[in-house]
This record gives structure tokens, C-alpha cells and sequence, in this order.
């Protein structure tokens, strides 16, 4: 036997998630493995008729407190941190009558899955484990001698090890260890952002994001950059929770443009309307309410035509076979939806390499949560941008009030400038975008480059007028000046609607009088960088 392989004679094994249990100590055991376990995992093992030590039997304590304290012993910790070659480890193994343990096997308390069911505090606190990650922290630290095991998925690795090797190797036995400390790092943070929260704790001392992997990439936003999707503790329906049913692999991009579109359409209550958000880069091209998911998806994609090839399309209702079927005809690469039918599923299933991702629900766009992005050296965490125009008191600033059309439409196009690159200008028509600037350095580049989209889009349909006549038009911060303002108005644009707050408010109402326009303030702005 090779000096990196251990043999395994005796395994702790402790588990809340019991998937694969009975079948991988029933393996172990019938290599001779002593088992050694506790509470409802010795019990499952026993009852599969497996010969199970209680881990009472080592360390001489019944588990008390309500099993808050079992492990947390010399007999027990003694036989997982000896080093096997200290003669004096091993001379206090023998003094103190302590059995080496090999293999340490726990998965932690459920406390993610119990925060996510809102369950309350008392509840969430007893779902904190303490002997477990204690139990891995101690197995990963000695590696060199013991292999601990966090999660289902490497039981088949250990037991193939254990039949080929006659035991563990040190290259499984130091990513056994990776993992495990990569899991009591995730755990942690997942508790420290909770309590962060119950406590309203807005700068903690310390921040921890941690998270669990979903699945490699081929490769990051570029083939030179490496990659991995990772899902966070966070149980909120989007890309990282939803049924992919058909269609290639999807990249970074697919993922980060996904998610753009599907947080874009959660704005639109499917109770209200039906909606369709179709994204490009992760900004928006084109985003509509319609009578019918296809009504709504015609109008959105009449705001961009060009853009919109190859983008990512988002709905807010159950995806019917009248949309599909048009969504079908240019090429996309990604269709997300609460839920689709069987025969829209049939219609995409067609073509191969579209991908149809079914969340089962819509994110809460007024849910609190937490934005991380890295800088060098750092992390710049925020809390998402949750507010809602639909709360919101607008302020008539103008001498003209907004008709009841120019409101809806005011409204609606807040709505989508909240999700797209800042500076952003939006002009809108009975509750469709009709042209989109989106990320320009200059607040009056964005109002030009839209009317240019609209004008574009126009003569692609055959139109006399680009659809930015008679629109309304939405910016996501205040105008600095009157050019933006004036540049809207030049588009066509009859309402405004924006945050205010510039030293030259009066300066741009003015304007917007002499214009004839009807403008509200916000007083909520909704930079996206």
C-alpha cells in the first residue's frame, strides 16, 4: 500500500441530509469498517440492520441538551486529530483509550433550507449546527491522515478509493478537505448575512458571500477567462433555481444576460398583464404589456428588431404556444419563464440549441436582498434595488399634469429604466418601450441614441414617424441640464417622468413648460452600472 494511502477502519458518520446514507455505510461496512454514528443517523443506519456504535459508546456522555451536545469531546476529537505518525499522538491515543477515527462523514444542520421556509428565530438559532462543523473543521485540518466527507456526491469517490486502494489517497483526501472548508465557509456566511439582517446591521465588521456550485463553464465572458455558476443560500426564483428543459449549456453571459431579463419582467405583475422583457447584453431592447404574451412579445420586439437577434427573452406568465411560436421565428438563445405549456415546450424543443429555463415563480421585486460585486482587494455590497414606482408619490412639477395614458405610460417606463446601464433614457407608448439609450457617459447621448433606435426601428417596419411621437419619456437620474430634456422633446416625447434633485430643477421644468410637457418627480433614481 502506498505510504499516501489510509486505510479506513472506523467512520463517523453524522448527517442531516440522509440521500444515499443506508447504501454508502452499507459499502463501508462490508470492507470492515466500524461505524459510529448518532442520533437519527444511527438510528437509520441500525434500522437498515446495519451493526452501528452510538457515538455515546466513545465518549462515555449520552447526547443532552436536546442533542446540542454529542461530539464535542476528547474521545472524539482525540481520534480525529492525531497525527498517525507522532509518537506522542499516538501515546496519548493509548493513555487515554482513544480509537482513531478515519473517515469523518457529516452534512450540517438544514439551516439555509430553514431560513428559506421563514421559519422564526428560535427555530433558525437551534438550526445552527456547532458539533458539525467542528467535527469537519478538525478531519479537513488532518487531511494528511483522515478524509472527511460534507456532501452526498463524494461518496461514490471515497468508495471507489477505499475498493481500488484499499483506502483513501492524499490527493482525494486534500479535496475532500478543499470542499470542506469551502462548506463551513458557506454555512457561516449564510448564518452571519442572516443575523446581519435580523440585527439590521448594514456594514457588518465582516461580510462573507459563500456559495455552492451549480455547474463549470466552458469559459468566462471572454474563452480566455475560467468560470463556474455558483448558487448562493438566497432562495429566490431565477436562474439559479430553475429547470433547464431543453437546449445546449449555458454560458456566463446566457446567465448574466437571464437573469438581467427575468428580474427586468418580475416588474410587471403577471395579476396585471402579461409581459415579455427581451435583453441584449444584459440591457433591455425591448419591453412590452400586451393582451396576449405574443401581443406583448410583437411590441417589444418592434422597439429593436436588430438587437433583439440573439438576445434573451423573458415573460412573466405561463409560456403559451402563440408566443412560442413567434418567438420561434428569429434566432434567441434563451426563453425564461414561470412555466410553460406542453405544447410551447414542443415548439421550442424544435430548435435544439434553444434553451428553455422554467423557474416555477417570479422574483419579489420589492424583496430585500444584497447586490456584491469585487473591485481589487475588495467587495462593494449593497442592498438590491428594491424600490417600486408603483410606491412611489410622483410630484407634478410642471404646469401641464400628465393625461391618465401618460401616466400609465410614465409609470411603465420608470418601470423598465430601473433595469437598464446607466444613463438611461427611456421612451415609451401604450405600455411598450419605442427607444432605448442605455450606459452612455452623456445623459444626452442616451435621449439621441434612442430616438436614433426609433427612427431605425420605424423604417424597419414601414412606419411614416418613428413610435417616440407622441411617447412619453423616462430618465433614471435627474437631468443635469435642459439638452437632454430638450432632446426628448425633439423626439417627440410629450411627458417626463424622473428623480429631480438637480441644483437646475428649475432650470429643466422651465423648459419642459415652454415645450408644453407634462413632468413628474420621482424622488428615487435608479442608477444600474
Amino acid at each position: 500500500m502506498s505510504v499516501n494511502v489510509r486505510p479506513v477502519t472506523r467512520a463517523l458518520l453524522s448527517v442531516s441530509d440522509k440521500t444515499g446514507l443506508v447504501a454508502f455505510a452499507t459499502a463501508l461496512a462490508k470492507t470492515g469498517v466500524e461505524l459510529v454514528s448518532t442520533g437519527g443517523t444511527r438510528k437509520a443506519l441500525a434500522d437498515a440492520g446495519l451493526a452501528v456504535k452510538d457515538v455515546a459508546d466513545l465518549t462515555g456522555f449520552p447526547e443532552m441538551m436536546d442533542g446540542r451536545v454529542k461530539t464535542l469531546h476528547p474521545h472524539v476529537h482525540g481520534g480525529i486529530l492525531a497525527i498517525r505518525a507522532d509518537a506522542g499522538h499516538q501515546a496519548s491515543l493509548a493513555e487515554h483509550g482513544i480509537a482513531p477515527i478515519d473517515l469523518v462523514v457529516v452534512n450540517l444542520y438544514p439551516f439555509e433550507a430553514t431560513v428559506a421556509r421563514g421559519a422564526p428565530f428560535d427555530d433558525v438559532i437551534e438550526n445552527i449546527d456547532i458539533g458539525g462543523p467542528a467535527l469537519i473543521r478538525g478531519a479537513a485540518k488532518n487531511h494528511h491522515d483522515v478524509a472527511v466527507v460534507v456532501d452526498t456526491s463524494d461518496y461514490e469517490a471515497v468508495l471507489s478509493e477505499i475498493t481500488l486502494h484499499g483506502g483513501t489517497t492524499l490527493n482525494l483526501r486534500r479535496r475532500l478537505a478543499q470542499t470542506a472548508y469551502a462548506r463551513t465557509a458557506a454555512y457561516d456566511a449564510a448564518i452571519s448575512n442572516w443575523f446581519a439582517g435580523e440585527v439590521h446591521a448594514d456594514a457588518p465588521l465582516f461580510r462573507a458571500i459563500g456559495g455552492k456550485l451549480i455547474e463549470p463553464l466552458r469559459y468566462g465572458e471572454n474563452p480566455h477567462q475560467k468560470a463556474a455558476f455558483y448558487a448562493t443560500s438566497e432562495a429566490r426564483p431565477g436562474v439559479a433555481t430553475a429547470r433547464q428543459v431543453q437546449g445546449k449549456q449555458l454560458s456566463f453571459n446566457n446567465i448574466n444576460d437571464t437573469d438581467a431579463a427575468f428580474e427586468a419582467v418580475a416588474e410587471f405583475h403577471p395579476a396585471r398583464s402579461p409581459a415579455v422583457v427581451i435583453v441584449k447584453h444584459a440591457n433591455p431592447c425591448g419591453v412590452a404589456e400586451g393582451k396576449t404574451l405574443a401581443d406583448a412579445y410583437s411590441k417589444a420586439l418592434a422597439c429593436d428588431p436588430v438587437s433583439a437577434f440573439g438576445g434573451i427573452i423573458a415573460v412573466n406568465q405561463t409560456l403559451d404556444a402563440d408566443a412560442a411560436k413567434l418567438m420561434v421565428e428569429i434566432f434567441t438563445e434563451v426563453i425564461v419563464a414561470p412555466d410553460a405549456s406542453e405544447e410551447a415546450i414542443a415548439l421550442i424543443g424544435a430548435k435544439k440549441n434553444l434553451r428553455l429555463l422554467l423557474t416555477g415563480a417570479l422574483p419579489d421585486p420589492r424583496a430585500v436582498g444584497l447586490n456584491v460585486r469585487t473591485v481589487a482587494g475588495g467587495l462593494l455590497v449593497q442592498s438590491r434595488d428594491n424600490a417600486s414606482v408603483d410606491d412611489l408619490e410622483l410630484k407634478v412639477v410642471t404646469k401641464r399634469e400628465p393625461t391618465e395614458q401618460e401616466l400609465a405610460d410614465l409609470r411603465f417606463a420608470f418601470r423598465v429604466a430601473k433595469h437598464v446601464k446607466s444613463n438611461t433614457i427611456i421612451y415609451a407608448k401604450n405600455g411598450a418601450t419605442v427607444g432605448i439609450g442605455a450606459g452612455q457617459m452623456s445623459r444626452v447621448d442616451s435621449a439621441r441614441i434612442a430616438a436614433r433606435k426609433a427612427l431605425d426601428a420605424a423604417e424597419a417596419a414601414g412606419l411614416a414617424e418613428p413610435l417616440t411621437k407622441g411617447s412619453v419619456v423616462a430618465s433614471d437620474a435627474f437631468f443635469p441640464f435642459a439638452d437632454g430634456l430638450l432632446a426628448a422633446v425633439e423626439a417627440g416625447a410629450t411627458a417626463v417622468i424622473q428623480p429631480g434633485g438637480s441644483m437646475r430643477d428649475a432650470e429643466v421644468i422651465a423648459a419642459a413648460d415652454a415645450a408644453g410637457l407634462a413632468m413628474v418627480f420621482t424622488g428615487v433614481r435608479h442608477f444600474k452600472h
